[in-house]
Parts: C-alpha cells; sequence; structure tokens
C-alpha cells in the first residue's frame, strides 16, 4: 500500500499538535496546582465540585446571618445593661426614699429620677442599623409613645409595638431568635411608668408610696437580669453554631480541593515525559521531511 506524502506529513503534525497540546495541558496544571479547567477535563468531578460550591455559598450565607444575628443580640444585650444600672440606682434611691429624709432631699431624689425616665425612654426606643430593637417585628416606629404634662414633663409611657420575634436561619434545619421578647419589651414601659410612680412618690414625700413602687422596681429588676441571661445564652449558641459550619466549610474545601487540585509529584513526572516526547517527535518529523525521491532510489 503506498502512502502519499502529504498524508504522511498530515499525520505528524496532528502527532505533534497533540503532543503540544498535551504539554501546555500539564504546564498549566503545574503552573496552577489544578487538574481541572474545564467540565470536559473531567465531567463527573465538576458535577461533584459544582455541588460541593453550591453548599459552600450556602455555609457563607449561614455564617452572615449569624453574624447579623449577633450583632442583635449584643446590641439589646447592651441597651439592657444600661437599663439594669438604671434599674440598681433607682432601687437605691427607693430604699433611701423610703426612710426619714428631709423634704429636700425626697425632690432632689425626685429630680434625679426623672433624668431616669428620660435615659431609659431613649433606651427602650433604641434603633440598631435603623430597626427599633424593643419593637417586636414593628421595627420602623418607636415603640414607646410617651404622654407629657404641660410643662412636659413624662407622666407615662405605652408600649405601641408588638410581642412578635424575626427568626433568623443559622443551618438548612435551626434558626434562631436574637432580639428582644415580647414580654421584656412590655415590661420596659412598665419600668419606666414604676420610675414616675418613685417620682411622684418622692416628689410629694410619701415613704408608703416609695416603699410600694419598691416592690415592682425589684420586679423589674429580675425581668431584665433574665432577659440578659438570655442573650447571654443566644450569643453562646450563636457562637457554637459558627464553628460548627466553619468546619462544615473547611471540610468542603477540603473535598473541593482533592477533586480540583493536581498530584504534583505525578503531573511533574508526566510534563517531563511529555517534553522529551515532544522534542523527539519534532526531531523525527525533521529527518522524515528532509526525504526525497533520490533517498528512496539509493
Amino acid at each position: 500500500m503506498r502512502i502519499t506524502t502529504n498524508t504522511l506529513s498530515e499525520s505528524i503534525v496532528r502527532q505533534i499538535q497533540h503532543l503540544g497540546s498535551n504539554q501546555a495541558k500539564l504546564q498549566t496544571q503545574v503552573a496552577t496546582g489544578q487538574r481541572i479547567f474545564n467540565p470536559e477535563d473531567n465531567p463527573t468531578a465538576v458535577g461533584r465540585v459544582l455541588g460541593l460550591e453550591t453548599e459552600q455559598r450556602q455555609l457563607g450565607q449561614f455564617d452572615r446571618n449569624a453574624g447579623r444575628a449577633l450583632e442583635l443580640s449584643q446590641a439589646t444585650f447592651s441597651a439592657l445593661q444600661q437599663v439594669k444600672k438604671v434599674s440598681d440606682r433607682a432601687t437605691e434611691v427607693g430604699t433611701l426614699g423610703a426612710g426619714t429624709i428631709g423634704t429636700d432631699a425626697s425632690k432632689a431624689y425626685a429630680s434625679e429620677i426623672d433624668q431616669m425616665i428620660e435615659h431609659t425612654l431613649q433606651l427602650a426606643n433604641t434603633r440598631f442599623r435603623n430597626d427599633h430593637l424593643f419593637a417586636g417585628t414593628a421595627v420602623d416606629q418607636p415603640p414607646f409613645v410617651a404622654t407629657r404634662d404641660a410643662s412636659g414633663k413624662l407622666t407615662s409611657v405605652a408600649y405601641a409595638g408588638n410581642s412578635s420575634r424575626s427568626l433568623i436561619q443559622l443551618s438548612e434545619t435551626a434558626s434562631i431568635a436574637p432580639g428582644s421578647t415580647g414580654d421584656m419589651n412590655v415590661g420596659l414601659g412598665d419600668f419606666v411608668n414604676q420610675l414616675v410612680a418613685l417620682r411622684d412618690a418622692l416628689d410629694t414625700g410619701s415613704t408608703t408610696a416609695v416603699s410600694a413602687v419598691q416592690t415592682s422596681l425589684i420586679a423589674s429588676e429580675d425581668k431584665i437580669v433574665s432577659a440578659l441571661a438570655g442573650h447571654g445564652g443566644v450569643q453562646l449558641r450563636i457562637d457554637a453554631n459558627r464553628a460548627q459550619q466553619q468546619q462544615r466549610s473547611d471540610n468542603l474545601e477540603s473535598l473541593i480541593s482533592g477533586e480540583v487540585d493536581a498530584d504534583m509529584p505525578s503531573t511533574i513526572v508526566r510534563l517531563n515525559q511529555s517534553q522529551t516526547a515532544y522534542q523527539a517527535a519534532l526531531q523525527s518529523a525533521a529527518n522524515i521531511m528532509r526525504l526525497s525521491l533520490l533517498d528512496y532510489i539509493q
């Protein structure tokens, strides 16, 4: 059978192109450390990698959710801590006011409590990222509405929020409500009104009324302490969840790496072999192409 020169040349060129392409691919793998660049390189592995990367992106969203929940709980905790300080001082003033004190001292304490009332109202209407912390899910309006007398002195507050709580998803199966409870929200309004009653009792010098308010103040403080403990537990849970999800993300990264990373020692050996074969093919092609009819006649 006779093989034409053109057919032989085309075969040699195809072989050299194949060797050159393989060499370039191996060089890229060595340079990048990866063995998959296109779906056709390994369709099965690419399918697995896409699934793993989808799960990894979902974990990233859960981590952002957890960060948002943690910030919300910390902001609520901080505001309640400030309310607790007001409660501590109000209880102390109530104890002093229930004893035998002069009219001037009683009115001075009343003036101090009046400032605590304004400060507590400000804390109760605290906003975080433009949302009111103690409004339930009605976060776009101040949850506590004050009533004032002709002189501008606060006489009572009413709660305008709701008792619902927003849930934030931490994983495929778990959510958390990091905000303040409806009971605590209403309790803040009660606490402000108790401060108003304490101020008025001190202003009139009624030790009996001061003693009566004192009992309510202690009950409110217990509720605040319980809420603080609850937020501490929420933050611990969020931290534990983030650590677990980070471990999952690290495992996924390891699996993805196992699918796409090149075995460097093996790849380098194959690259050297490919380079040798490529050089040999070029040399052989050069020798073959120099043959002429006279070479065959000889």
